[in-house]
């Protein structure tokens, strides 16, 4: 929706370091698995490690489900401050998330492309288009895409009681349980206007908040080409891009996402999903 931006932070965090040492940082990491027990690997002799730089298509899943064990349902997540702006992790890492859908229109569009190039992302749905689209909340569990609470209505949660920011909550958790397969993990305030009951019940119903570091404004529908180079100029480490695929037309988004997403992952980038790790 064009009001999602009333309130974003749009400043790009830099310091990498700085950053690995913050709190709030510190819950999104890449997901390792945890398999048998091996023997010690020998010590390296000293000096820097030699490896060979990766191929843009070795950052690609394959396959995009089916992966691993099934995880375990996480304990409830601490109460926060402020939301998460960007994610830690090895390597040139990047999240794209998409507001307000599911749309019929522009949301297959974008699954699309992303299955294409067999890149995940996270999508942080309001309870009523997901109510009348459930078929697509399927799709994203089919094919690994994580799915975020932005509310059942997108309000302004500083203008509403704590029940009523509850009742957003859980009515939206509801459709996606029933829907994408399990409750989300993570929770999007709309217009990015975060207070302190969002935080409390967000923790309660066991999401932690997460914003992003670059904007690409596309509500405004400033044109595909202005899209694209706010994304590829935002691009570094830890990034957290935030596009939208319904509350207007996203003919824009959906293009501009054709022309940017190859280009990041023949740079080297690795497009992902958040992975939590409660501190």
């Amino acid at each position: 929706m064009k009001k999602d931006q009333l309130l974003t932070r749009r400043t790009l965090l830099t310091g990498v370091a700085a950053l690995g040492a913050a709190g709030a940082g510190g819950a999104l990491v890449a997901g390792l698995g945890h398999g048998p027990s091996r023997p010690p690997a020998p010590v390296p002799a000293p000096g820097p490690v030699q490896r060979s730089p990766l191929k843009p298509s070795a950052y690609r899943l394959q396959p995009l489900t089916g992966y691993g064990a099934p995880r375990a349902a996480p304990g409830r997540p601490p109460v926060r401050s402020e939301p998460i702006l960007r994610m830690t992790g090895r390597g040139r890492t990047m999240l794209l998330t998409f507001d307000d859908g599911p749309h019929p229109e522009y949301t297959p569009k974008i699954l699309d492309t992303l299955a294409k190039y067999e890149v995940r992302a996270t999508f942080f749905v309001c309870g009523e288009m997901a109510d009348y689209n459930r078929d697509l909340l399927t799709r994203m569990a089919d094919e690994g895409h994580v799915v975020g609470n932005h509310t059942w209505s997108h309000p302004l949660l500083t203008k509403l009681t704590r029940r009523r920011i509850r009742s957003e909550m859980e009515r939206t958790s509801e459709v996606v349980e029933q829907a994408y397969g399990e409750a989300p993990r993570w929770f999007r305030a709309p217009y990015g206007a975060w207070n302190r009951a969002a935080f409390q019940l967000g923790s309660e119903l066991g999401m932690e908040p997460l914003a992003w570091t670059v904007d690409t404004m596309d509500w405004t529908t400033p044109g595909t080409g202005t899209i694209v180079d706010r994304v590829e100029e935002g691009a570094a480490p830890g990034v957290v891009v935030l596009s939208h695929d319904a509350g207007g037309d996203r003919s824009q988004s959906v293009r501009a996402l054709r022309r940017y997403l190859p280009e990041l992952l023949d740079s080297g980038y690795h497009l992902t999903v958040p992975r939590r790790r409660l501190i």
